[in-house]
């Protein structure tokens, strides 16, 4: 089996690298990414390339690539990049590649979507199922792009059938060194809370997305669908404070919007005043589908997921 993998300097790309380096029926991987960190051996080649470049159509059939695991994106953009250029890497980006395997009959697609395309809203179902509509919310490019991109995804499944997707909408994903924007709420000496709102959070940890993605790798075809990636149940932002031992500090909404608001324009915290909803109304995911159809059942929940990255991190 010979895999191709964007995004393979990112986080959860050099994690699935590592493992899929090991497995023995893995032939070659050909890692993609804008920055090199992977040591490259006689299983695996790096190439240095924007997600928009055509010559990745070149790459696959030079290697004759049978599955692509697209795991690039924009999380946190830098925050002189413009939303132009987000939506270009984001989704632009995405056609790219879904055309080159397209047109180089790819057998399988796996991408990971997000929770985030469900977008966040107080009239989301709790817990969210497949089914239930995506919506994304133009305040968070991230979460916008991704509904944008699973709606280009349908458009590709009738385009090229024969090219098998695996889309996974993970939750929030932690591990033994995770440090992202959520990983930076918990590590303030206070967590921020909304009235009237729990806050909740659902986890995945990241061995298990890993686990998963090679999972897909092999999975029969008849598998192929869309999936939440998460472990089971949630937790409330109270119970995260008693597991951090931290205070939870409410603001109603409307304060805690402006107080952002000022904040983010004298560049003295990262978050504006959409974050509110971010915290607000946070997605929480249902698991039952991934278990029973796809076949993967996540080794941690979300409480274990949490309480071992505290262990971690305090250790």
């Amino acid at each position: 089996m010979k895999v191709l993998i964007t995004g393979a300097s990112g986080y959860i790309g050099s994690l699935l690298i590592k493992k899929l380096e090991q497995n023995p029926y893995i032939e070659k991987i050909i890692a993609i990414d804008i920055k090199k960190n992977i040591d490259e051996s006689f299983k695996i080649k790096f190439y240095l390339k924007d997600i928009r470049d055509s010559d990745i159509c070149n790459i696959i059939k030079l290697h004759q690539i049978n599955v692509v695991v697209h795991l690039a994106s924009i999380v946190n953009p830098p925050r002189n990049m413009s939303r132009e250029e987000q939506y270009s890497i984001d989704v632009k980006g995405t056609e790219n590649i879904l055309e080159c395997a397209g047109k180089n009959m790819i057998q399988k697609f796996i991408i990971t979507s997000s929770g985030a395309a469900y977008g966040y809203y107080s009239d989301n179902p709790i817990p969210l199922k497949e089914t239930d509509p995506i919506r994304g919310n133009k305040e968070f490019p991230y979460s916008y792009h991704k509904r944008i991109i699973e709606k280009k995804l349908e458009y590709y499944k009738n385009k090229y059938p024969l090219m098998k997707q695996y889309v996974f909408r993970v939750s929030t994903i932690l591990g033994k060194n995770t440090s992202n924007q959520i990983t930076n709420l918990f590590q303030k000496k206070f967590l921020i809370g909304i009235k009237g709102s729990d806050s909740p959070f659902c986890f995945i940890w990241d061995q298990d997305v890993v686990d998963c993605i090679e999972d897909a790798i092999f999975a029969d075809p008849s598998k192929a669908d869309v999936y939440n990636l998460t472990g089971d149940g949630f937790l409330t932002i109270d119970e995260i404070g008693r597991l951090l031992n931290k205070k939870v500090i409410y603001f109603p909404e409307k304060i805690l919007k402006l107080l952002l608001k000022i904040l983010y324009f004298f560049k003295l915290s990262p978050y504006s005043s959409e974050q509110v909803l971010f915290l607000q109304y946070r997605p929480v995911l249902d698991n039952t589908k991934l278990k029973e159809i796809f076949g993967y059942i996540p080794k941690k929940t979300s409480r274990e997921t949490f309480y071992y990255f505290i262990m971690e991190n305090r250790s």
